[in-house]
């Protein structure tokens, strides 16, 4: 771009403005930030269809107000109430034929829309073989079907996962060729009985860790074998975390991933977890991920692609950003000790290791004895008991995400770089993608005060309360370390029949004391 011109407005903004745009996942994680994003910064949108399915007795309509409600539509709500109005519901499902669309809705939804976010996906990394390739691949197959009768379709974003080729040493920004056909796997889940699956699972998806990234490979084959046919990109982040900024600095509504480790560790359930302190965190603020949609999904459709392969961008931090695991640990106990949570199970504390024994022994002491030790204690109260069950859960989490925190991860991600250049000094400030100018203490400030806030619901004026009861449990903790320590030793010097000698040789000391 001449930089001797400045630019008046955002081209980004521009191009958007008319669009029609469905939203598949648009309830999730990311799929709020994307709507919140689209509507405060391309406010001139015709409108956003918005894929929901009925939830506990709620309508979509009742959902989406439901949504509007949350803290990150502050600013919607404050400046921009009128564009809350271009969000248009649409029942319906990825796990049902046409996605569960008829009639009406579905002639508005193919005749009008122009850009597809297809982003909903079961992030359940345990999830049943038959349910994630239900969601993640035939899903994606059901989009595209619907994709193909889109007259004016400009573009569709299919998000997947940077995670998804787990035998690759080096993962560079293009499909890699399956084992397995996925319309094969689609019969498969489709006729055999969920016990066999189960059964066949574990060899059926190696050398995947679980069944999220496996099918979510599969979905991309799908995806790129619709190109250049259908205008697809295969967007891939890394590990989604909380925002740096948009729409609220730290804004995070899950505990999945690391944000569920840190509010654990913060609270003194979890003490160990298998890591390599050394390798680097491969995660991605959640602005930055979507920002890097919007650009992408503008670029491809003023530029259609023209390249043989379907184009794909590793969304990832820049290399000079990433921390290693055992950084993230060391900077975020200092945060976590001056903005404490609320008090939970016992004093923060807990490390890392890769040593499979070490970490075995201490889940066993301090997580499963505790656990059962305070359930013992609801039962004598008359109370409900829940500590087993939380306990349960996290190991179960745990033995997920080590998989992910003892490999070196090599994402290569010229395609999603080269994004910044093309964007104009406006752009490059409403869309930013820079993490190199992130204060990485400030931002693991922002995850950890938003951890408390969104997820948890503890309000900031209660921190002085918090840092009050982490001093308590402090000294509760130093106590019991004291005495367990104590009994200990007696105890091996009982089996050892080491008391005596022991009281013998302080009693010559004592009696030559006095004598001198």
């Amino acid at each position: 771009m001449d930089s001797g011109k400045m630019p008046a407005k955002s081209e980004i903004s521009e191009f958007y403005k008319g669009q029609s745009i469905f939203i598949t996942g648009g309830s999730g994680f990311m799929g709020k930030v994307l709507v919140e994003k689209l509507l405060y910064s391309c406010s001139d949108v015709k409108e956003i269809f918005i894929l929901m399915r009925p939830k506990r007795g709620r309508v979509p309509e009742s959902r989406l107000e439901d949504m509007f409600k949350l803290p990150m539509f502050q600013r919607i709500r404050e400046e921009k109430p009128e564009v809350l109005k271009k969000l248009v519901p649409v029942q319906g499902d990825v796990t049902f034929d046409g996605l569960g669309l008829s009639g009406e809705t579905l002639d508005r939804v193919l005749k009008s829309t122009s850009i597809v976010f297809h982003m909903a996906a079961t992030l359940r990394l345990e999830a049943k073989l038959k349910d994630a390739i239900d969601m993640n691949t035939t899903g994606t197959r059901r989009v595209l079907d619907v994709c193909r009768k889109m007259p004016n379709l400009k573009v569709l974003i299919h998000l997947s996962t940077a995670f998804c080729y787990c035998d690759k040493e080096v993962l560079h920004e293009k499909v890699y060729e399956c084992p397995h056909n996925p319309h094969d796997l689609i019969r498969c889940a489709e006729w055999m009985d969920e016990k066999t699956l189960d059964n066949i699972t574990a060899n059926l998806i190696a050398p995947h860790p679980n069944t999220y990234t496996y099918s979510k490979r599969l979905a991309e084959i799908l995806v790129r074998n619709e190109y250049p046919n259908l205008p697809v990109v295969i967007a891939r982040p890394s590990i989604v975390i909380p925002a740096n900024e948009e729409p609220l600095p730290g804004w995070v509504d899950s505990l999945n991933g690391p944000i569920g480790l840190m509010v654990g560790g913060a609270k003194g359930v979890i003490r160990s977890m298998l890591c390599n302190g050394e390798y680097r965190a491969e995660v991605i603020p959640v602005d930055i991920a979507i920002n890097g949609l919007i650009t992408i999904a503008h670029t491809h459709s003023i530029n259609p692609s023209k390249s043989k392969d379907v184009p794909v961008y590793n969304i990832t931090c820049s290399e000079e950003k990433k921390l290693t695991w055992g950084e993230v640990l060391k900077q975020g106990k200092e945060l976590g000790f001056k903005y404490p949570f609320e008090a939970g199970i016992w004093y923060p504390g807990g490390e890392i290791t890769t040593n499979k024994i070490v970490h075995t022994l201490t889940v066993i002491f301090c997580h499963w004895l505790p656990a059962y030790f305070i359930d013992f204690l609801m039962f004598l109260l008359g109370q409900k008991r829940f500590m087993v069950r939380i306990q349960t859960r996290i190991s179960d989490g745990l033995e997920v995400l080590q998989f992910f925190t003892t490999r070196q991860w090599d994402f290569r991600s010229e395609n999603f770089k080269g994004l910044f250049g093309k964007l104009n000094s406006v752009d490059e400030k409403i869309f930013t993608m820079d993490t190199v100018s992130i204060d990485n203490v400030e931002y693991l400030k922002k995850v950890i005060l938003g951890g408390r806030q969104y997820c948890l619901k503890e309000p900031l004026t209660t921190l002085p309360k918090a840092r009050m009861q982490l001093k308590v449990l402090y000294v509760l903790d130093v106590t019991a370390k004291f005495v367990l320590g104590g009994l200990l030793i007696w105890y091996l010097l009982s089996v050892f029949n080491l008391k005596e000698p022991l009281f013998s040789l302080f009693e010559r000391k004592e009696i030559s004391i006095l004598a001198d």
